[in-house]
């Protein structure tokens, strides 16, 4: 896939999240800033990610979400729906239905 693969300092046991965890506890615009601050932590402009949240943060926060699903069928990343309420309202109407 021609991937230099170039590691945050914060991977692994030492990882943090994208910052979406912080909704709905903080208000909209905190959340967005963890986003932000996750994002510009990364070394890079492509950031692979394969939580579908963190292709909405990283979006959020000025990147290039690479799917690592979508890596692997050499298919582009899109964010679709990345207002962040919008998506929560999204994935629990999922979550009632199923």
């Amino acid at each position: 896939m021609n991937i230099d693969v170039v590691e945050t300092k914060f991977y692994g046991s030492q990882s943090i999240c994208c910052g979406d965890n912080f909704y709905p506890a903080l208000p909209i615009d905190k959340v967005h800033k963890k986003m932000q601050e996750r994002a510009v932590s990364m070394p890079c402009e492509a950031v692979c990610v394969y939580c579908i949240s963190c292709i909405k943060s990283m979006y959020i926060g000025g990147k290039t979400p690479r799917y690592l699903v979508d890596l692997l069928m050499n298919e582009a990343t899109e964010p679709q729906i990345y207002d962040t309420v919008q998506w929560h309202n999204q994935l629990q109407d999922y979550i009632d239905n199923h």
